[in-house]
């Protein structure tokens, strides 16, 4: 069977750490980190950490959907990041940090819903909002951001495994 490449879309913070658990995870081709939602067309880091530009810190997943699922890459998302926290992530605070999932497709963002309100059952409060891809562009972040902690060989200070979902 064919590769099944598919694309996702996650901001939980500062993009170093969610780039770090998505490009470890079995499945995933590539992850790079990048700014979706803002105002303003191919903004540099600069800009987006003025918390001006309205975009947000994000990474695309690229993934081999015979390999792994949406859902399994969603709960992996939901596991690596504090999606209670409002107003950034741990240390990182502004609005370019905020947990955002950018959906492809319907089936996407239903797929994100289920397991915000499984979350949610079980008491947790979930501060992360969806948003569509239409009409909103991916930019990829410049190159010194891309695969940080594998160039650094340090690991995520503000982001850790832990199952919730």
């Amino acid at each position: 069977m064919a590769n099944q490449l598919q694309k996702a879309y996650f901001g939980g913070g500062c993009f170093w750490g969610v780039e770090y658990f998505f490009e470890n995870h079995k499945g995933v081709k590539s992850a790079i980190s990048g700014y979706m939602g803002g105002n303003v067309r191919d903004p540099g880091y600069r800009l987006v950490c003025t918390g001006t530009s309205g975009h947000i810190e994000v990474v695309e997943v690229i993934y081999d959907d015979t390999e792994v699922t949406y859902d399994e890459l969603v709960r992996l998302f939901f596991n690596t990041h504090d999606c209670s926290q409002s107003n950034g992530q741990g240390p990182d605070i502004g609005s370019q940090y905020l947990s955002a999932i950018f959906y492809t497709s319907p089936e996407q963002k239903q797929i994100a819903l289920n397991v915000i309100y499984e979350i949610k059952a079980k008491g947790f409060s979930v501060s992360t909002k969806l948003h569509s891809t239409l009409n909103t562009p991916f930019f990829a972040a410049e190159d010194y951001h891309q695969d940080y902690y594998f160039k650094t060989g340090k690991v995520p200070y503000c982001h850790a495994f832990k199952q919730i979902v």
